[in-house]
């Protein structure tokens, strides 16, 4: 019976919501931590009969095993999701887990590239090889525009507007915005495309895809992730550098700048204006440092 409405589940969030396929899975796997547990605590129960007693005695299982609270507390708002599925489709009439408390989470700041450092990033990666004319442009884009990882890849031409400096792009939930692209960004990408990519052997079925690996197919999250870690380390950055990093400091560097936060929210593709609002205070904690280092009271 579980794994009915597992399945169940899945569809709805994949058709009605949209997700993307690894939120999907995330969700997956949280809800089956759940039936794994029932399987062998309540056998008996199915999920439109559980409670909330039910659910506490999940997590303080779950506590038992020594989980992060950070997992614990990305399980719980699975099963939230799980349950108010269950509210949509009227499986139950009360919500057992609206009154479940996740572990408080002491929000973690982003690690950050200074400028200098995504310089050096850039300038260790060589544009005599052919894919050095490709990392660069990826770099830059990540940078220049604040892409996710999983945008970059799926980068479309038919998405590139080289008139207006913009790209469209297509974020979680299947949700379209539009960005703009630095200069820089143009340049390199240009390069890419009419020095190395035009001269490329295509597979079938990735002929609109901007980023190609060696065999003519679409690269992968995987392939940047070792590409960025790669130049840094080049580079002698002593940080843990990914595509995420580029993200984090692209709008670091906007909010340190100036930008507004509604601006920032929008190229990031926010959907809740307090996740960009965590940049905010990585600005207060670079303002309190300018103050500590050069106030003459301080």
């Amino acid at each position: 019976m579980w794994e009915k409405e597992i399945k169940a589940f899945t569809y709805y969030l994949k058709i009605e919501r949209g997700l993307s396929e690894n939120s999907i899975l995330a969700y997956q796997q949280d809800v089956q931590k759940l039936s794994n547990y029932f399987d062998k605590a309540y056998p008996s129960l199915s999920p439109s009969e559980v409670k909330l007693e039910h659910l506490r005695s999940f997590i303080t299982d779950l506590a038992s095993l020594e989980i992060s609270s950070f997992t614990q507390a990305r399980i719980i708002s699975g099963i939230k999701a799980f349950y108010r599925y269950f509210m949509y489709e009227d499986k139950i009439t009360d919500d057992p887990s609206s009154l479940l408390e996740a572990p408080k989470l002491r929000r973690k700041l982003p690690e950050t590239l200074s400028y200098p450092e995504i310089e050096k990033i850039l300038e260790s990666i060589p544009l005599g090889a052919p894919e050095g004319h490709r990392n660069r442009a990826m770099l830059e884009m990540l940078y220049g525009s604040g892409l996710r990882v999983s945008e970059l890849v799926g980068l479309r031409i038919s998405h590139i507007y080289k008139d207006i400096g913009f790209i469209r792009v297509l974020g979680k939930g299947n949700k379209e915005r539009l960005i703009p692209m630095g200069s820089d960004a143009l340049k390199y990408l240009k390069l890419y495309m009419e020095d190395i990519r035009k001269f490329q052997r295509i597979q079938k079925g990735y002929e609109d895809i901007v980023f190609l690996n060696k065999t003519g197919k679409q690269l992968t999250r995987v392939m940047v992730f070792l590409i960025i870690k790669k130049q840094a380390l080049l580079a002698g950055i002593d940080k843990r550098v990914s595509p995420h990093t580029f993200r984090h400091s692209f709008a670091t560097h906007l909010i340190e700048g100036g930008a507004d936060l509604r601006a920032v929210q929008e190229m990031l593709g926010h959907e809740s204006i307090t996740t960009t609002e965590i940049y905010t205070h990585l600005d207060r904690d670079y303002l309190r440092q300018v103050i500590n280092e050069f106030h003459p009271r301080k």
